[in-house]
Formats: C-alpha cells, structure tokens, sequence
C-alpha cells in the first residue's frame, strides 16, 4: 500500500533485545491531505529508519504493509513502512506568500462609519 501525507509528529525511538537479536523501531505520525484528512501512526523498523527524511513538517510518500497478530485473546495491528519517501523537506512547506498591503485604496471618512438614523419602527430586517 502506499499513503501520502505530511509528518506531523515524530515518536521516541524504541528499542530492545528479542529472540531475534536487538530491534530497533521508530514510530511516527502521518497526517494525510483531502478534504477530511486522516491521522496514521506507522513504524520504521531497522535499517529502514532514516532520520533525515522523518522530521516534523515533512511531505512524505511511504510504501507500507498492514499486519495483524493476537496476542492472548487481543488482536493488534500495525502499519509497517518498507520505504519512505521524502517529497517535500520543512523548509520549504513552511514559506508563505505575504501579499503586501494596498496603500492606493482610499481612506475611509468618518461618515462611512456613522449609522443612519433610524426609526424605532422601522427595522433593517
């Protein structure tokens, strides 16, 4: 599968020894774009793991597969990356355009903020 979405947070590294031998497992956050957007932890594991391209504010495409397992009657499910993808740093999705201010428009006088005298009687809806 593949998802598409910017870093929003980045969780502490975990890790530990196991039958295997030591593990390594970075989680992190993506937030993904649309008009309802989705919040997605996946997890890195290994040599898989970069650091440069999972920081916050990140544009990222990741590969990913989603795996199951019970575990005493509970089942748990986990978003596991095999590829991450930078495809926009920080840096650049943090710069916005300012628009400068109009300094030709008029001025506006005192008498476009009086209110109009109206009668009791007569409302305005």
């Amino acid at each position: 599968m593949e998802i598409q979405g910017t870093i929003i947070d980045v969780l502490a590294l975990q890790t530990g020894n196991g039958r295997n031998g030591e593990w390594k497992k970075q989680e992190f956050i993506l937030e993904t774009q649309g008009q309802f957007p989705k919040k997605v932890c996946i997890a890195v594991w290994g040599d898989k793991i970069q650091p440069t391209v999972l920081q916050k504010g990140n544009k990222i495409t990741a590969q990913f597969d989603i795996e199951s397992r019970e575990y005493m009657g509970r089942w748990y499910t986990e978003a596991k990356a095999w590829k991450v993808e930078l495809t926009q740093t920080s840096q650049t999705s943090n710069q916005t355009e300012q628009i400068p201010p109009n300094f030709d428009a008029p001025f506006p006088s005192q008498d476009d903020f009086l209110m109009p005298q109206q009668n009791d009687e007569e409302l305005p809806f």
